[in-house]
């Protein structure tokens, strides 16, 4: 797997970053973001590593969901959430079929990152430490930059209003030990915030 410095991601989560370019900065975020919430948490180096690298991959089954309900500004139909939700397996299959380690990391994430602690996640409805530490991590770190974020069917929460929503999902979406780490992590979160603002789609 190539390396991912600074500002770079691995090329197959880029792709996604091409197809909508204001995404490219959340992939980039998500990586450093998930690293720093795992540094908090004490992780191993290399744990830590592997989140910077499989982290923004998360996403990349959305590949295979239409442009038209990804981008479809108003809520979508009990349908259009289902496929939606397809993203999550469609990842892990273009991911689970490489040897790398970080790609096997990548694929449980973009399987598991929308499982909940309390056991009502997607898509396999996993509970509490039976969703992989990947995965856990990930949820947070994404759910975090999503709500801070501009997407066609809302405007970005104020970084006050979405850490109060981190706190209050803590042992229902997510997992209360990681929403400590990220309490530690958050001055952080903030700075790279800022250095890897969105960029608008051309």
């Amino acid at each position: 797997m190539m390396a991912m410095d600074e500002g770079k991601v691995h090329p197959l989560a880029a792709v996604k970053g091409f197809v909508d370019p204001s995404i490219g900065s959340h992939l980039v975020r998500i990586g450093h973001y998930c690293r720093a919430i795992a540094e908090h948490l004490g992780t191993p180096a290399d744990l830590q590593r592997t989140m910077l690298h499989a982290a923004p991959m998360h996403d990349v089954g959305k590949l295979g969901v239409p442009a038209t309900i990804l981008r479809k500004p108003g809520p979508l139909t009990v349908e259009e959430f289902r496929i939606v939700k397809e993203h999550t397996r469609i990842g892990q299959r273009l991911l689970s079929d490489c040897s790398s380690g970080a790609f096997q990391s990548a694929a449980i994430i973009a399987l598991t990152h929308h499982e909940r602690f309390d056991g009502s996640g997607y898509p396999n409805g996993l509970k509490a430490e039976g969703i992989p530490l990947v995965g856990r991590i990930c949820a947070v770190g994404d759910v975090f930059d999503a709500l801070t974020s501009d997407r066609p069917y809302k405007r970005a929460w104020q970084v006050d209003a979405a850490v109060a929503e981190i706190a209050v999902n803590a042992g229902r979406h997510f997992d209360p030990k990681i929403v400590e780490a990220f309490y530690g992590a958050l001055p952080e979160i903030l700075r790279l915030k800022e250095r890897f603002p969105d960029r608008s789609a051309v």
